[in-house]
């Protein structure tokens, strides 16, 4: 769901919620930023609602769907506060909520927030785990290098321990995923590489940690084209709904839990009306659910 640019509003957001859910899709997501720099603004111009307010709303006027985010930036918020967010939206959608979560990339927003860009990797490893505590403790203290504080409630707990998803294609985020994570969720990668490095690596992570390998949560681009695309360039996710299909089909063979179709194609130029990403969804899930 397209939470950001141009013509973006409340009226296009509950149209994407009601939309998803009235078609039969088991979830949908939304993104992050919290302070638009001109970095963050170059590909996601504003007006950009913040993923957690808007999914709150939405949390209320629909029934069935899983919402969340794809990927929540860790570090942009103090972890007590995202535990207490998440907690409430999650019971106030029955236990509906999916949290994505990621370290971003944009380096001028991490200056605007005055946080330490190059230390966003750690902050969110240290952040997960006050989160995910926070999720099932009552309460709880912690002292790390980034929080510290004791005795403290960020209750009601969630109805249901929301699914953390964590994003990133590097070593450090599968690394992160085994650490904290119910499901790896990489983006826009062919399947090659998610079949022959990415998924290989994640089993040998879990199995160097001693855990159960998390689950596999894709995020795709999603283009159709009237043409084939070459197969050996072409992201999972593009090309004609037979290889869309074909690549859905090779996910759920490598054991994908979820696949997210993220319809945003890359730059503002390229946006479409809501109307047109609907058809393209439509085509799709036809042709792949029959």
């Amino acid at each position: 769901m397209l939470n950001f640019g141009p013509g973006t509003d409340p009226s296009t957001l509950l149209g994407w919620a009601r939309y998803a859910e009235e078609r039969g899709f088991g979830f949908a997501m939304i993104s992050d930023h919290l302070a638009i720099t001109p970095d963050a603004a170059e590909p996601y111009p504003a007006p950009f609602y913040d993923p957690f307010t808007t999914l709150a709303w939405l949390a209320g006027q629909t029934e069935r769907i899983e919402l969340g985010t794809t990927v929540a930036i860790v570090p942009y918020r103090h972890p007590l506060h995202t535990a207490r967010v998440t907690a409430n939206i999650d019971q106030f959608s029955g236990g509906r909520l999916l949290v994505g979560a990621g370290i971003g990339w944009a380096q001028q927003e991490y200056q605007a927030l005055g946080l330490p860009f190059e230390r966003r990797g750690r902050m969110t490893d240290e952040y997960l785990e006050v989160i995910t505590r926070s999720w099932r403790e009552e309460t709880l203290s912690f002292h790390g290098e980034f929080v510290s504080f004791d005795d403290v409630s960020t209750g009601p707990l969630p109805t249901r321990q929301p699914p953390l998803w964590v994003g990133g294609n590097s070593a450090a985020a599968i690394r992160r995923t085994v650490r904290f994570g119910d499901a790896w969720h990489p983006y826009n990668q062919r399947l090659p590489w998610l079949r022959d490095e990415g998924l290989p690596a994640l089993r040998r992570a879990a199995e160097d940690a001693g855990r159960v390998t998390p689950d596999f949560a894709p995020r795709l681009p999603l283009l159709l084209t009237d043409g084939a695309l070459d197969d050996d360039t072409r992201p999972a996710g593009q090309g004609t709904l037979d290889q869309v299909r074909r690549d859905v089909d090779e996910l759920a063979e490598l054991g994908a839990t979820h696949v997210l179709f993220d319809t945003y194609p890359g730059t503002p130029a390229e946006m479409r009306p809501q109307a047109q990403d609907h058809r393209i969804l439509d085509a799709l899930a036809q042709h792949i659910l029959g």
